[in-house]
């Protein structure tokens, strides 16, 4: 939609633009209106909702209170990990895993950027971003705006679709669910202790996990997950759901308070680059850890690096993975997307093998060599190093 110099200038003009009011723009926002230096810029919001629901919960690991401590609804120092008679249970010290509900997150972001005058907010569907003489324009059903820098963590879901069925020689996967938040009429669970990963259901020829977080003794979100090449029918979490609930809590009756259901990317492919004046932040601007699929973690990150180069007028970095890590993910990747390996056995023997705080490092890219050696040392070299090799030799 291109634009005109006399049109150009009349434009509403801002600081800058977040383009989708999401975990990642939400998470960005927050980091702005915080931050002394740049707490005073003109920024315009733009969603096509922003009349927010319970859609989704958060997970991430922290080892000290971060920004929005204040709206953990709950915490473990303790997680399980189950697959046929092996169960280990490991303490999480130094890190605490911690759960923050999405409601509780946008409503919180909201409330206290609608707290200074200079945050403005547009409901409606964006149709375009374009760059014109080192800004940016958005246009959006019904009008358009200017910023010297915009930040997007829009990605159509069919685009993403085309994506994971395009002939791209990179592995692409979904991390796919639907979870549960049910409450017993009885104590069933121990309140202290979150479940990662109990592997004893029903695999689709692929990776599949039971998650199970207790929110105190007779309430607990149950996600059934899996890692695969397609998604399945909402029908099909649901049996796998109640089969699980009714195998663990037999004769116990429960009652379904909310579900949520979703599907993020596992991929090393890249959706979109930033190019200044316009940057991809969220799942669009690779956020997502490609072999896992957590994403609040490293949303808080990239987001963190943002404000960090914006404060200090520095160039902008979205780049948050390292070459490291990347390629620990890449070759994870393809040995699940080839079926080398069951998931589940990896991941069973990452377990067995490594303490939790190792173990949270490595899937945080944090951990040293000598950590990367000892997760390494727990996987069969006759798969992992071919599949290294293979990835290596694409990569060059």
């Amino acid at each position: 939609m291109p634009v005109n110099a006399e049109t150009f200038e009349q434009q509403a003009s801002y600081d800058i633009i977040i383009a989708g009011a999401g975990c990642a723009g939400l998470s960005l926002l927050y980091g702005l209106i915080t931050e002394i230096k740049l707490c005073q810029l003109r920024v315009l919001v733009i969603d096509k909702s922003l009349e927010k629901s319970n859609d989704r919960t958060w997970c991430f690991w922290e080892t000290e209170k971060g920004p929005f401590e204040s709206i953990v609804c709950k915490q473990w120092d303790s997680i399980t990990v189950y697959k046929n008679n092996f169960s280990k249970q490991l303490i999480t010290a130094p890190f605490t895993y911690k759960m923050i509900q999405g409601l509780d997150f946008y409503n919180f972001v909201i409330k206290e950027a609608k707290k200074s005058p200079n945050i403005y907010w547009q409901e409606a569907s964006i149709t375009n971003i374009e760059a014109i003489d080192n800004s940016a324009i958005v246009y959006w059903e019904g009008g358009s705006a200017k910023a010297s820098k915009v930040f997007s963590s829009i990605l159509p879901v069919d685009s993403l679709y085309t994506i994971s069925q395009s002939t791209n020689t990179q592995p692409f996967l979904w991390q796919h669910f639907k979870g549960l938040l049910v409450e017993f009429d009885k104590p069933v669970f121990d309140a202290n202790i979150a479940t990662l990963m109990d592997f004893n259901v029903d695999q689709k020829g692929a990776t599949a996990f039971m998650y199970l977080l207790p929110l105190d003794n007779k309430k607990a979100l149950v996600e059934y997950t899996l890692f695969s090449k397609s998604i399945l029918k909402p029908s099909d979490y649901d049996s796998e759901l109640i089969c699980y609930l009714n195998k663990h809590y037999a004769n116990v009756s429960f009652e379904i308070l909310h579900n949520e259901i979703g599907a993020i990317p596992m991929t090393t492919q890249t959706f979109a680059n930033s190019v200044a004046p316009i940057y991809v932040i969220g799942t669009l601007g690779n956020a997502v850890k490609s072999s896992t699929g957590y994403a609040f973690h490293f949303i808080q990150e990239q987001v963190g690096q943002i404000v960090k180069d914006l404060a200090n007028n520095q160039p902008v970095k979205t780049e948050i993975h390292n070459t490291r890590h990347q390629f620990y993910d890449a070759v994870l990747l393809y040995i699940l997307d080839h079926q080398l390996m069951e998931g589940s056995e990896i991941f069973k023997r990452i377990f067995e093998k490594n303490k939790a705080s190792t173990i949270f490092k490595f899937l945080s890219n944090t951990s040293t060599i000598f950590e990367d050696i000892c997760i390494m040392r727990s996987l069969p070299t006759s798969i992992f190093l071919p599949a290294a090799i293979k990835v290596l030799l694409r990569r060059a």
